[in-house]
């Protein structure tokens, strides 16, 4: 991380902890396509800014993000920040924007960090509402967080303990390979062949650069994807954005008793 990054990152943390008094927060969520929805009522409430009103951040262009950062206090009485809105690699703005979230919670003192997404599924079982755990990642965007011989061990990126602690909430909870394209474009039918042959269980734009970042910083990392759609070529459908959204709304009460349930864990 450059100097320049962990400047804006702090004056970030310190601009959102100060506006209500807080010292450090100790977990945080990222709130992908499709999950905004299952935000209301987690935690007690202590209040909210607009993203594009702190140092660094800008508001969300992508249909179904929000634009606000929350605080609230959880079941346990611990601090979360909530990201309802991300930057996507796509936007052409470069990496740091990208990251600059995650770099801002641990700025902020969170040691955990959720991140979700919506996803295409590229395994038939898994049909469109139906939340994957991540187990480990395939980043083909050609980019990276990290500058310099700056060397992370990847070995357990998605924290093997958090994902015990999710079945806890939900047995059924399966586990997989995400694999993040650069985008916008949706993934041809042979994109979304070769990431099949390589590994992947779930595609999407998001979380792979992210993660990177949090693991820089020292971040325990959740990840988890909603399968908003079957991938191209195994979806008898065309892909539109419309059907992401269409998704996380049918799937609301199952991702809200999810992170509730993990609220009360974390």
């Amino acid at each position: 991380m450059t100097e320049q990054a962990a400047a804006t990152a702090q004056a970030a943390a310190a601009t959102f902890l100060g506006a209500f008094g807080l010292d450090r927060i100790d977990l945080a969520l990222v709130l992908g396509s499709g999950w905004s929805s299952a935000a209301h009522g987690l935690g007690e409430p202590i209040g909210s800014v607009p993203l594009a009103d702190l140092p660094g951040f800008s508001a969300p262009v992508v249909a179904g993000h929000g634009g606000e950062l929350r605080a609230l206090r959880t079941p346990t009485g611990k601090v979360a920040a909530l990201f309802t809105g991300r930057t996507h690699f796509y936007e052409g703005r470069g990496v740091e924007p990208v990251v600059h979230g995650v770099r801002t919670a641990a700025a902020a003192g969170a040691s955990v960090l959720v991140l979700t997404n919506g996803c295409g599924g590229l395994n038939p079982g898994y049909s469109p509402g139906t939340p994957v755990l991540i187990r480990d990642h395939l980043n083909l965007t050609g980019a990276t967080p990290l500058t310099g011989a700056t060397f992370i061990d990847l070995t357990e990126a998605y924290s093997r303990r958090l994902r015990d602690l999710a079945r806890q909430v939900d047995p059924s909870l399966a586990e997989g390979v995400y694999v993040q394209f650069r985008g916008p474009q949706y993934e041809t039918p042979a994109e979304v062949r070769m990431a099949q042959l390589l590994g992947g269980d779930l595609v999407g734009m998001s979380t792979t650069l992210e993660t990177i970042a949090a693991r820089e910083a020292g971040l325990e990392v959740l990840g988890i994807s909603l399968v908003t759609n079957l991938g191209a070529g195994i979806s008898p459908e065309p892909l539109s954005h419309a059907e992401v959204i269409e998704a996380g709304r049918a799937a609301e009460p199952r991702l809200r008793e999810l992170l509730t349930g993990l609220l009360e864990r974390l």
